[in-house]
């Protein structure tokens, strides 16, 4: 505040002949080092804020200082501040303009353009289900089916995995990543994936196939088929 408070009672002790160019200097570097050197054009505008009222009070007093020549001050200030905040607004919201337009497209290019995301056609690999004897081949080891009675028991894999209240009624993904088997009655499925040993329970949902080595599975057999991460309400 002291230097800009000196600069204001060094201009204003000048005569206006040489305090004008000192405040077109300071606005002119005002422009030309914005966006260049900051710190000098911020420097050319304080000088151009605090050296325009003592621009001011150094006309009023060359005119005589009586009451017209306050007035015409007070009208220079109006005139002067005004225009000082267009140049810093202009300065502050200058528009980056880019070097050449793109060429719009042609309304033909406009209309044989694809609309929306693209189409991903989704063909189920049919599921191949099959009846549990008490011994069973599973992909890549024996496994065994172990009744309880009931259309129920419980599915024992040779790596220790156990899979309980399950009917008979079983099946292996495409390449052996997914085993699935209904739940008694018809409720639901349980899928079992081999790779991450997680196992899920699904009730009210019946496999309709196999895609990419995922289930997709839906609510009934009418049902619109969905992506098991979807079933989960889990994103890809």
């Amino acid at each position: 505040m002291l230097p800009a408070g000196a600069w204001t009672c060094l201009v204003a002790l000048l005569p206006w002949w040489l305090g004008l160019p000192l405040v077109v200097l300071s606005a002119i570097g005002a422009v030309l080092f914005d966006r260049r050197i900051v710190h000098y054009a911020e420097l050319c505008r304080r000088a151009l804020r605090w050296g325009l009222p003592g621009l001011l009070f150094a006309v009023q007093r060359a005119l005589g200082g009586d009451l017209i020549a306050w007035g015409a001050a007070l009208l220079g200030a109006l005139v002067g501040f005004s225009l000082v905040v267009l140049m810093e607004s202009l300065l502050d919201h200058r528009v980056q303009r880019a070097s050449s337009a793109q060429a719009s497209p042609e309304w033909s290019e406009l209309a044989m353009a694809p609309v929306g995301p693209p189409v991903h056609i989704i063909e189920l690999a049919r599921a191949n289900w099959r009846e549990a004897a008490d011994g069973f081949a599973d992909v890549t080891d024996p496994a065994r089916f172990e009744s309880t009675g009931e259309g129920r028991g419980r599915y024992v894999f040779a790596q220790g995995q156990v899979i309980d209240k399950a009917s008979p009624h079983y099946c292996f993904s495409p390449d052996g990543r997914w085993f699935a088997a209904n739940l008694p009655g018809g409720r639901g499925e349980v899928l079992w994936n081999r790779q991450s040993g997680h196992v899920y329970r699904l009730m009210g949902w019946q496999l309709s196939g196999w895609e990419g080595e995922q289930p997709w599975l839906a609510r009934g057999s009418d049902g619109v088929p969905t992506a098991l991460h979807e079933v989960l309400g889990q994103g890809r």
